[in-house]
């Protein structure tokens, strides 16, 4: 007998039937009690406007709150509500989604939001929008749980269940000195274990890991990765809990700072989306498409520089692209090698020196085999096909596996020099991009080529 499959429930699909059966305000809550939020977001994402405006209500601001954090683009559903509403609902928000969804708004909308909001709710808001975009202040969240540490085991208990009624991040409860300077943190797990006669100083971890508010994220994002908490507190100058990192924080973080290094990597200023007008996107291509215009224009001038090999020997420039290719895959490759190995902040001058000696090692063998295989397939074809006599062919095919070997080694070796370069001056080293790389190395490919095929074919063997 066969087994019955289980088949995977569509969550959304059972909501957009429960929401459309003209159930009672009632039994449409209790129904939708029973699901995540992320569905009914899925869901709310597939009603019409007519429909969502009656399910608003329905829901309440609170709930709908939690909803909209789930939204790709909350800052559009909220537009659907009225500005008393919305401000509402985005008061209910933790802080950090809550400027995620303000950003994505007018000036003139956030501001009348923000001034709609609840005096907390306002403060935090402003508290985060004060802080630029690459600092780690603008991505905290407000929603974490702290108490004084003169509190009793029974006392410290009691505020904790007090606050969690506004605040759900209570994994970790961060404490503070009577000057409410950050003092420490308590795992949840041992403040509930812990018996009553237990002075509070005892579960309370004082070499707690924290960052500051102007640090910038690239900076203290291995480092808080590397702790790997539920969370952990951001202070102020002063030593004073401003708020938290937490995990999910963490990976929207990396999220969003992988997205970057991808759009650089692809030759892009800033990473695209699809809702960005053409203009928008030139601007992102335009600059680097610019400076890699001039250096293939130099790439080409010092192809003309050697117009004399390719007068005499024209069967040579056949192989050129070959080259080119090669040489600028390899330095693509050592390129993303060396960008993940820089991740790691306390990286050695020696451990770099063994990257730079690895890299150039697999440019060399690769480059090894490679040009063999060139040596042996483009003598036979340039013997056979071409009709080339087997000695000036082979010695023509052995200048391609020369230079194609020189090439990979030489290209691994900038592949993983320019971007250590580019860190080592403080420079974000996805900057030196595949383009650039790639440009780089087909100067260094078309030098190395057309000189080998200069000095050894013509020069040395004299072959006309």
């Amino acid at each position: 007998m066969e087994k019955e499959v289980m088949k995977e429930p569509n969550y959304v699909e059972e909501l957009l039937h429960i929401i459309r059966s003209h159930l009672s305000e009632e039994e449409l809550l209790d129904k939708l009690s029973d699901y995540h939020e992320k569905d009914i977001a899925g869901a709310l994402e597939q009603l019409t406007t007519e429909e969502r405006k009656k399910l608003y209500p329905v829901l309440g601001a609170e709930r709908a709150a939690e909803i909209f954090t789930y939204l790709e683009d909350a800052a559009f559903y909220l537009k659907e509500l009225k500005l008393e509403s919305a401000a509402k609902v985005i008061s209910y928000m933790d802080s950090d989604d809550a400027v995620d969804v303000l950003e994505e708004m007018d000036d003139p909308t956030q501001e009348r939001l923000v001034s709609m909001m609840d005096d907390e709710s306002s403060r935090d808001v402003q508290l985060l929008l004060s802080y630029d975009d690459e600092e780690i202040g603008s991505c905290m969240t407000t929603n974490f749980i702290v108490i004084p540490n003169h509190l009793t085991i029974r006392q410290a208990m009691h505020e904790l269940i007090r606050q969690a009624g506004e605040n759900d991040n209570i994994s970790t409860i961060y404490v503070v000195d009577g000057e409410s300077h950050f003092y420490g943190a308590i795992d949840l797990k041992d403040l509930i274990i812990a018996r009553e006669y237990v002075d509070l100083e005892d579960i309370i971890s004082t070499s707690y890991p924290y960052v500051t508010d102007h640090e910038k994220i690239s900076d203290c994002l291995e480092r808080v990765k590397d702790y790997a908490e539920d969370s952990i507190p951001v202070l102020n100058a002063e030593g004073r809990i401003l708020g938290i990192i937490t995990a999910q924080d963490i990976v929207e973080v990396v999220d969003d700072e992988m997205g970057d290094d991808y759009a650089k990597l692809a030759g892009l200023t800033a990473e695209e989306d699809l809702e960005e007008t053409t203009i928008e996107s030139m601007k992102k291509r335009l600059p680097w498409l610019v400076a890699l215009l001039f250096l293939g224009m130099m790439v080409s001038s010092v192809v003309g520089v050697f117009e004399t090999v390719v007068a005499i020997l024209p069967i040579v420039i056949c192989f050129q692209s070959l080259i080119l290719d090669m040489a600028g895959n390899v330095g693509t490759q050592s390129l993303a090698v060396t960008i993940r190995v820089l991740m790691d902040e306390n990286l050695t001058t020696k451990q770099k020196a063994e990257l730079v000696g690895k890299e150039v090692r697999v440019g060399f063998f690769n480059g090894l085999f490679l040009g063999g295989m060139a040596f042996v397939f483009i003598g036979l074809y340039v013997a056979f096909l071409k009709h080339t006599p087997m000695g000036q062919a082979f010695l023509i095919s052995g200048c391609v596996g020369i230079a194609l070997l020189a090439a990979m080694v030489i290209s691994s070796m900038v592949g993983t020099l320019v971007p250590m370069f580019f860190h080592k001056i403080k420079i974000d080293p996805a900057v030196a991009s595949g383009p650039l790389i790639t440009t780089i190395n087909d100067l260094v490919a078309v030098v190395t080529y057309y000189g080998m095929a200069w000095v050894l074919l013509i020069q040395m063997f004299h072959i006309i």
